[in-house]
């Protein structure tokens, strides 16, 4: 017989909503309470990249505190938005539970698919589907459905890959590659800054599509080279500070000498 050990009343979802209600009730906290949608747009932005954070560094006990966080973010909106009358906690998981089920035929019903590439652009038939059945004009296009909030690389990768859902992408990936290299061509030749400008944007684009075509998450790949980028430069201005001098006194090629031992001693721990 398999003994499952009793969870704690505060390990229910019906527990936290509770807790949720309490502090914007009217003897509850004054800062809860002055909350709104919008105010809480910037902490629900910032508990995402730091719950992005933990998966990025592997810390598991981080990433299970800032999922935490994150649930308290959508518990806050869900309460206001259950004061104001616009809809319950309740009903937003009855919607999800109805639309993963509804979106997964291939699971729950007797729909066949061969690989993810299908599951996707099965996805894709659905949801129209369900726009159409819930009377949304036929106006609305595919890539409305990216936040213009995310940030831009997340939002050109998005774009790419919702694009290619329906069939509209390249069937190799060297003219991908021949894309970035026109890209880059078009730079070098731009008559003035603003024209320079904008074919810089079509390089980085091109690139978001080629990492794309590599199945590499372009803005975990970037992030992951910035922390590298920061880890080095770090390692410099230790150097330096052990040196006595300032950071603006050394020479380029002083600061790159570090660069170097910094790349060595990375390259030393990954093996």
């Amino acid at each position: 017989m398999l003994l499952i050990p009793p969870r704690s009343s505060d390990a229910s979802l019906e527990s936290f909503a509770g807790v949720i209600a309490q502090l914007r009730a009217p003897n509850g906290c004054p800062w809860d309470r002055k909350q709104t949608h919008e105010s809480l747009r910037t902490y629900l932005l910032e508990e995402t990249y730091e719950a992005l954070d933990s998966i990025d560094s592997g810390d598991m006990p981080g990433l299970r505190e800032e999922l935490g966080d994150l649930f308290l973010q959508i518990l806050l909106h869900a309460q206001i938005a259950e004061e104001k009358g616009e809809f319950t906690l309740s009903e937003i998981l009855e919607s999800i539970n109805r639309k993963i089920v509804f979106r997964h035929p291939h699971v729950f019903g007797e729909v066949k698919v061969r690989d993810d590439r299908e599951v996707v652009q099965n996805w894709e038939k659905l949801k129209e589907k369900e726009r159409s059945e819930n009377g949304i004009k036929e106006e609305f296009g595919i890539l409305n459905g990216v936040p213009k909030a995310f940030p831009a690389l997340a939002q050109a990768q998005s774009i790419q890959d919702r694009a290619a859902r329906v069939g509209f992408d390249w069937d190799a990936i060297e003219p991908v590659k021949a894309k970035v290299m026109e890209e880059y061509s078009e730079v070098e030749t731009a008559p003035d800054a603003a024209h320079r400008a904008k074919e810089l944007g079509d390089l980085l684009f091109a690139v978001v599509n080629l990492v794309r075509w590599y199945k590499v998450d372009a803005e975990s790949a970037l992030r992951e080279t910035n922390q590298k980028f920061r880890d080095r430069f770090a390692y410099i201005e230790k150097k330096t500070r052990e040196t006595g001098r300032e950071l603006s006194e050394m020479t380029f090629a002083e600061m790159d000498v570090y660069w170097e031992e910094a790349k060595h001693l990375d390259r030393s721990i990954s093996d």
